[in-house]
């Protein structure tokens, strides 16, 4: 199963939304440093409003979500790429990870100290975007000097990914994140092995105020973060409020539109966004079934064509595929049901090459 990680300095609210999207208690929450030391691990569940719509059109007596996990991270702090902190061990974490959500503090407060004394969020990414360059930059230093001796044989392959170390080496020496560098489909395959952290897909929590969550823009520092994120990674950012998350865990879901409406939030509070948007971050998207006994999401790969899909259900029915009846989601909600879809020709057959969007509803048809 893919991984996102949460990652940050200490103290910005990690282990407190870790504990709100896996809805449990597993990390430990504490106003000092290093609270958290081991990984905490959680499956979370993909909210999908797709599901509750589709059983009413086919009666079903059970939902199904996706699922993938999230792993709560050790604070870092600068030096981590030589050892301060828990250092070596808190990098050696992250690197396990398929993407990354880096929780930042948008927020002031007397209550919670801040490992740095004052808040300044685009310098905190910097601080931990820092550590991550170095030890990379520590890693592709040890792979030119493994390859030296085969790059001087003529090797083409090591000649190639000689190249591409030295490109790395350059563009991570400008301070700028590996998974910014232009590279070709060849280039990226040579790049993979290397496992560099600032490789991974990023995506950027910006933890609020209680106050402020009904309206973030009021706060400076999400537009500032929103700024960076978009021109040094190339990526997005959430909104999210740790001290509410915690609240929101507590209380019956009938109770928790209530809490938000009053704070003048309206729809979800910020964990339902981060858990989507790290989902996709990871490149996975989700197909649908839909029947009597269930309906279900099924996770897949972007990309990934029907066989692929139908293997998800069972490994079998990728080697026996024949084809998938396949509708989009809407236009099924539109007709209202497989009949008048069917009627107006908007539920296809598709073969062995279609490529899965997300959102199709499909049944298979196999040699099984």
């Amino acid at each position: 199963m893919l991984c996102a990680g949460i990652v940050g300095l200490p103290n910005v609210g990690k282990s407190t939304l870790f504990n709100a999207l896996t809805q449990s208690r597993k990390a430990m929450a504490a106003n000092y440093r290093f609270c958290t030391i081991e990984p905490n691990q959680g499956v979370v569940t993909v909210p999908d409003e797709r599901l509750e719509v589709l059983s009413k059109i086919s009666g079903s007596q059970k939902l199904v979500p996706s699922v993938f996990e999230f792993v709560d991270i050790a604070g870092l702090v600068k030096g981590a790429s030589k050892g301060e902190g828990l250092g070596n061990q808190f990098l050696g974490h992250i690197r396990e990870v398929d993407a990354i959500v880096q929780v930042v503090r948008c927020f002031e407060s007397s209550d919670i100290e801040h490992v740095m004394d004052t808040v300044d969020p685009i310098r905190d990414i910097e601080v931990v975007n820092t550590e991550l360059m170095l030890a990379d930059l520590e890693a592709i230093e040890k792979r030119k000097s493994r390859q030296a001796k085969a790059a001087k044989s003529g090797d083409k392959k090591v000649i190639a990914e000689m190249e591409i170390l030295d490109r790395l080496e350059q563009h991570l020496g400008e301070g700028k994140t590996a998974v910014t560098m232009e590279a070709t489909p060849e280039e990226k395959a040579l790049m993979k092995p290397l496992f560099l952290l600032t490789n991974k897909p990023t995506l950027f929590a910006c933890n609020v105020a209680e106050n402020e969550l009904g309206n973030p823009e009021s706060n400076p520092w999400v537009a500032k973060v929103r700024d960076y994120a978009a021109h040094h990674h190339g990526t997005s950012i959430v909104v999210v409020s740790a001290e509410i998350e915690a609240e929101l865990v507590t209380l019956p879901p009938e109770e928790r539109a209530e809490y938000l409406e009053g704070l003048g939030v309206k729809g979800d509070s910020g964990v339902g966004t981060l858990i989507k948007e790290a989902y996709h971050l990871l490149g996975l998207r989700t197909y649908l079934t839909t029947g009597e006994k269930e309906t279900r999401a099924w996770t897949i790969h972007e990309g990934d064509k029907a066989p692929i899909a139908a293997g998800v259900i069972h490994s079998d029915f990728e080697k026996s595929f024949i084809s998938a009846e396949t509708i989009a989601y809407a236009d099924l909600v539109t007709y209202g049901s497989f009949a008048k879809a069917r009627e107006v020709g908007r539920l296809r057959t598709e073969g062995k090459e279609y490529v899965v969007q997300d959102g199709d509803v499909m049944e298979f048809k196999t040699f099984l």
